[in-house]
């Protein structure tokens, strides 16, 4: 006989079908002791007609979910009721799935046409993602990581070097010391500096003694020049300080791309610095570094070069009876007719600059409002009306550096002078972006430039990365006669005020900080030339007239070329480098500008009548000659 097992399954509507256990069915004609026999078709058949009879009942019955409940009586042991719902919750679970699975679609292909997208313009049109130098040599750069999935990285991505960076604090050290023996630290403090510059700023071929009367005209530095030369407020908790171009080029060999053209026993000088320019005209010629930067060498540092106070009470440049702190104009101090002879200065021989809307404004006292500058130090948190504190016990006094500063003055014809006062730093610290640092570089060169006409000055411009800003002469803040400037940590960017200033990116998120650290007066030591940029001529002036000139015809770079993506200590992230190519020097600055601002004369260029709207410059510390201690009392602040 045969037996076929199946599950007993009741249907009941309303109520919960309860599972009993298995029971066994046999299949016979009529009640026998003895089964029949049944063909196997027979059985078959018969087992069919069941099962399709019991799929019926189950599907007249509604879906349902089981849920536990509690069970009483004498069946409890044996039976295990449930509770039926409605199948709504399983419709929303595949809407669910079906809704995520189109977003997974959506999103991975939204990916993979990005890249392809990106790959195709790049390789079709691959000038359009030029926008700094660095990106000209883009597929070399990446080909230089050893890692595949770097370089994928970086050409989809835009993630280069993600295992390079490093998360910083805003105001950390920059770099570390090497790791030396006690043995190698001792050597190097009983070894005196191999560098000694005292003559490389008097080695130039000039003979003064030579010039007839027209030569010493083109050489003539107006003593105004002196007379209003500006004073620098280098930041207070400033790495990287003023430093003297002669010692940079002792530390550097000059490189073809990264192939160096002479040995590292030879260093080049400030008297044949310019043969370099044999080179393809220098353009692809960097002054490379010898040491790692981020080893923190001395000579990057210039900590030596930090200024101090003059010792010559009575010195020329120090005013006795005008050297008083005279904050700059605000808004509400700004007069409209404070630029009568504007056309005589604006832009010399420029057709039509009249019409253009940057006179407008500057003739107006229009100027665009800044915001005022956010004061993070204890000296900027108060403004103090004129009057409320008497006046200084001692006169504040610029300090003089070892480093010297550069001076540069132009003859524009129709009585305009422009004086370019350059100052060099070994090394730029990029600033950090939510906590990663970008744009480093070796090598940097700042200017400010005063513009005056018929002795008197008109404005000044201060030079801000790539680009910069412009005040009338009446609006900055002075001392004296002397135009106040303030460097920026770090990036040494040149700015009107002190306090935070944000740039290019919103909200703050990338930003300069300047404060009144150590008062800097270039014009104490600092070697001055003049310019015909009519032919391009510089000549050493009368006031240093053995101070070299070949120096300022080199056309390269004067720092490293940014490191290839294979170093460690490069990256890139969002098109901004870890490390960029070092500057061109000053002779790239367009000292032949017609207007004051920086760029090309097409370039709109708006003179501030004022610091801010309603800005007021905070109360100066002043430092006392006999110990040098700061004291908060006293000035002639706003």
């Amino acid at each position: 006989m045969f037996w076929l097992i199946f599950s007993g399954v009741r249907s009941y509507h309303g109520n919960q079908p309860p599972l009993t256990q298995p029971s066994l069915y046999t299949f016979s004609a009529e009640p026998s002791l003895i089964p029949a026999t049944f063909s196997p078709a027979t059985l078959v058949s018969q087992a069919h007609d069941h099962l399709q009879s019991t799929a019926q009942a189950l599907s007249d019955s509604p879906p349902f979910v089981v849920v536990a409940e509690s069970v009483t009586g004498e069946d409890a042991h044996d039976v295990f009721p449930y509770e039926s719902v409605t199948g709504t919750s399983l419709e929303e679970a595949e809407e669910m799935r079906e809704v995520k699975t189109k977003a997974t679609i959506g999103v991975l292909s939204t990916i993979i046409l990005y890249m392809c997208t990106n790959s195709y313009l790049k390789a079709t049109h691959p000038e359009k993602f030029i926008w700094q130098d660095e990106d000209r040599e883009e597929a070399g750069w990446i080909a230089s990581s050893r890692f595949w999935l770097d370089r994928k990285s970086c050409r989809w991505l835009g993630v280069c070097g993600g295992l390079h960076m490093r998360l910083v604090p805003e105001n950390s050290k920059f770099g570390h010391y090497p790791k030396t023996s006690r043995k190698q630290r001792l050597a190097a403090d009983h070894n005196p500096p191999s560098w000694n510059g005292q003559n490389a700023w008097t080695e130039g071929n000039n003979r003064p003694e030579d010039w007839d009367d027209d030569e010493r005209v083109l050489r003539e530095i107006p003593e105004y020049v002196m007379e209003y030369a500006p004073l620098v407020h280098l930041y207070s908790g400033e790495q990287f300080w003023p430093c003297d171009i002669a010692e940079h080029l002792y530390h550097i060999t000059p490189t073809l791309n990264y192939t160096p053209v002479q040995s590292e026993q030879q260093h080049p000088t400030l008297q044949n610095l310019d043969d370099l320019n044999e080179w393809d005209h220098a353009r692809w010629v960097f002054l490379t570094s010898k040491d790692n930067v981020e080893e923190r060498p001395e000579w990057l540092e210039g900590a030596k070069n930090i200024p101090r106070g003059p010792t010559n009470p009575d010195d020329k440049f120090e005013d006795n009876d005008g050297w008083v702190h005279k904050p700059g104009r605000t808004y509400f101090q700004a007069v409209k007719d404070a630029f009568a002879d504007l056309t005589e200065w604006f832009a010399p021989d420029l057709d039509g600059f009249q019409e253009n809307d940057d006179f407008q404004m500057t003739a107006s006292g229009k100027s665009k409002k800044r915001k005022p500058a956010r004061h993070p130090h204890y000296e900027l948190k108060r403004s103090i009306p004129l009057g409320e504190y008497p006046a200084p016990p001692g006169r504040l006094r610029g300090g003089r550096s070892d480093a010297p500063a550069v001076l540069v003055t132009v003859n524009k014809g129709h009585g305009i002078v422009d004086a370019f006062w350059f100052f060099f730093y070994s090394f730029n610290l990029g600033n950090v972006v939510l906590n990663v640092r970008f744009g480093n570089h070796v090598g940097d060169w700042e200017h400010t430039v005063v513009r005056f006409q018929d002795g008197e000055p008109k404005a000044v411009f201060f030079s801000e990365h790539n680009f910069g800003s412009a005040y009338s002469y009446e609006a900055v803040e002075k001392l004296g006669k002397r135009p106040v400037i303030y460097s920026a940590y770090g990036t040494h960017a040149m700015y009107a005020l002190p306090g935070l200033h944000p740039y290019i990116l919103p909200w703050g998120i990338l930003h300069d900080t300047t404060d009144r650290g150590p008062l800097w007066d270039p014009a104490l030591n600092a070697h001055a030339y003049t310019y015909d940029f009519a032919n391009q001529t510089l000549r050493s002036s009368n006031y240093t007239p053995n101070s070299p000139i070949e120096w300022f015809e080199y056309s390269g770079h004067w720092g490293d070329k940014f490191y290839p993506l294979g170093d460690k200590r490069q990256y890139r992230f969002a098109g901004q480098y870890h490390y960029v190519n070092g500057p061109f020097g000053p002779k790239f600055k367009h000292l032949g500008r017609k207007k004051i601002c920086q760029g090309p004369d097409s370039s709109p260029c708006v003179i501030k009548n004022w610091l801010g709207s309603g800005d007021k410059i905070g109360r100066m510390p002043h430092t006392d000659p006999e110990t040098g201690d700061g004291a908060d009392d006293g000035g002639d602040d706003l």
